[in-house]
């Protein structure tokens, strides 16, 4: 049995929808379709998710919101039109969509939620009208039906433990449930979407629910690649990895797939599989607990932007007793969170989010850790990319850091931070931002390109 989830890219236009009846069709074991809102038809298009967005801010603003409202049915209706099938499910679309301008404003803190889950959720009843007219035993499954019960936190909702229970209940049936991502509801009856990767995270829900023997995640590319296909030229895909490798790799700003997304069906010890819309017959990335295909010592390559370092050296630093706890308090107290601490006997680098940092923010931060410290040395350093090499194989091969350290020497690129943390599943280095490309071409090079 598996659980299969479309992004925004495959459910745009009619086209891709025809693509989407084809994948499910052709294989009877996929009876849980998880659907995105429509995404963009070409680069200068806007997603539905984006008309939606402007139309909460046209009513929380009480504007008219006549023409948003029309444009968002259009969306709609003109996939209907294309694909020349009944459009009865449209009336219901076109009232769940003008419903949401009769919502509280008032003291709602679900109803942006609302809005935004609205794409989502209005697809799944469109794709699911489309799957029947086509001959498919389908039908629209909404998560308060389901069984996604979530925490009551909007935007950032997460799933409670009583819902597994609910959504087994589903394990068996002859129905292709088509189900909305991106949402849930709280045990009051809100609605309450998730974090980024929303409807990837519900698919992972679904598949661990429904012990699912695989999760299929269709986007529009062929799979993970070693590197950034906006970096290196036509990169390698990776055949299999790890979910550890996964993390680090989404950490470090590989955008397939959000790393907080495969934690359900990590648990449950699913399987996750990548794969291509537009090209179903690329057997894509299989994700496992541990896997069978023995690649490379390095996995993939990964970069992040936006760090900042704060370097503070004293003297006789590693015998002073709670200086280590007096530098995280003040962190704490500032309301900052830390990335990465690696450290020496007489000094310490603190790695952060630039975001966090306003002016304000920053000027109270060094002039607290300057009086509280009395470090010998104190800078903060801007523009940092934080630099990942990947692989659960560095542990059996010797040599790894010194090529990787080696390569960068060779193309001038001067090291900010190294971190390898004692797992021996990745090494991080700490660059430049202006060097970031040329560091990963160079990474690259010396790990794909024998």
């Amino acid at each position: 049995m598996k659980v299969i989830k479309f992004g925004g890219s495959s459910l745009a236009s009619a086209t891709q929808l025809e693509k989407v009846l084809q994948i499910v069709k052709e294989d009877v074991s996929r009876k849980f379709v998880v659907v995105s809102a429509p995404g963009k038809r070409s680069s200068d298009d806007i997603k539905v998710t984006d008309l939606l967005i402007a139309y909460y801010n046209a009513y929380l603003n009480n504007e008219n919101t006549t023409e948003i409202i029309s444009k968002i049915v259009g969306r709609y209706e003109g996939i209907l039109d294309a694909l020349g099938i009944n459009k009865t499910v449209l009336a219901d679309i076109q009232q769940a969509i003008e419903h949401l301008a009769t919502l509280s404003k008032e003291d709602n803190p679900h109803l942006f939620d609302a809005f935004l889950a609205s794409g989502e959720d209005n697809n799944a009843k469109l794709v699911a009208s489309f799957f029947q007219q086509r001959g498919l035993n389908a039908c629209y499954k909404n998560p308060l039906d389901l069984g996604i019960i979530v925490s009551d936190e909007p935007g950032n909702a997460r799933i409670l433990p009583s819902s597994s229970s609910k959504i087994n209940q589903f394990k068996e049936t002859e129905e292709i449930l088509v189900i909305p991502g991106f949402f849930g509801f709280t045990e009051a009856g809100d609605i309450c979407t998730f974090s980024r990767g929303g409807s990837d995270i519900t698919g992972s829900i679904v598949a661990a629910g429904v012990q699912a023997d695989i999760y299929e995640n269709f986007t529009d590319v062929n799979g993970i690649f070693v590197a950034h296909p906006g970096i290196v030229h036509e990169p390698k895909t990776i055949k299999e990895l790890t979910y550890r490798e996964m993390r680090e790799l989404a950490y470090a700003g590989f955008a397939v797939l959000h790393d907080e997304a495969l934690m359900p069906a990590y648990r449950a010890n699913i399987p996750v599989v990548i794969k291509n819309t537009n090209n179903p017959d690329h057997p894509g990335t299989l994700i496992t607990t541990s896997r069978t295909v023995q690649h490379d010592p390095v996995v993939g390559i990964a970069s992040d932007q936006g760090f900042a370092s704060i370097y503070i050296s004293k003297y006789l630093m590693n015998r002073e007793l709670g200086f280590g706890r007096r530098l995280l308090q003040i962190l704490e107290e500032l309301g900052l969170s830390y990335e990465h601490m690696p450290s020496g006997i007489d000094d310490i680098s603190i790695i952060l989010r630039e975001r966090q940092l306003t002016i304000e923010i920053e000027e109270e931060l060094m002039k607290r850790l300057e009086n509280e410290l009395e470090p010998d040395e104190l800078r903060i350093t801007h523009g940092l990319s934080m630099l990942m090499v990947v692989g659960e194989g560095m542990r059996q091969r010797i040599g790894v850091m010194a090529d990787s350290t080696a390569a960068l020497a060779f193309n001038k690129i001067n090291l900010e931070m190294i971190n390898q943390g004692s797992s021996e599943v990745s090494i991080m280095f700490g660059i430049r931002e202006d060097q970031e490309k040329k560091a990963i071409e160079a990474l690259y090079r010396t790990f794909f390109e024998k």
